[in-house]
């Protein structure tokens, strides 16, 4: 799969929604295509978006699978069973470096806006 990336973001400090100190078994495992700045290529997804997964996981709740989606200016995850909850936008991603140690805002099915940080980030 020449061209992508794992990233694992992590559940980073969001005092306001009951975690102050993030949580590490809280995130998301993204496959995506960055370019040299570590920044989300459109082009390159539009090459190879049936290959641009995510999978949330989350201490109490089973993981959900699904695809990196992009329309526009914005990048957001889809799932495509019910169960799985709507699709989450993600704030200004296209605009994000994505390497360890950044912070990335995901907007979740509940409404929440919480931050996470970019735990890894490994070409495959």
């Amino acid at each position: 799969m020449i061209g992508l990336t794992r990233i694992i973001l992590r559940l980073g400090r969001n005092p306001d929604a009951g975690f102050p100190d993030g949580h590490d078994d809280y995130g998301y495992v993204i496959q995506a295509p960055l370019d040299v700045a570590g920044k989300l290529d459109a082009a390159l997804w539009r090459d190879k978006k049936e290959l641009c997964t995510v999978r949330r996981f989350h201490p109490h709740e089973a993981a959900s699978d699904g695809w990196l989606r992009h329309r526009g200016d914005n990048w957001y995850f889809w799932y495509d069973e019910a169960d799985e909850g709507p699709e989450e936008p993600l704030f200004k991603l296209g605009a994000k470096e994505l390497r360890a140690g950044e912070y990335v805002t995901v907007r979740e099915a509940d409404g929440d806006a919480l931050t996470f940080r970019v735990a890894e980030a490994t070409h495959i």
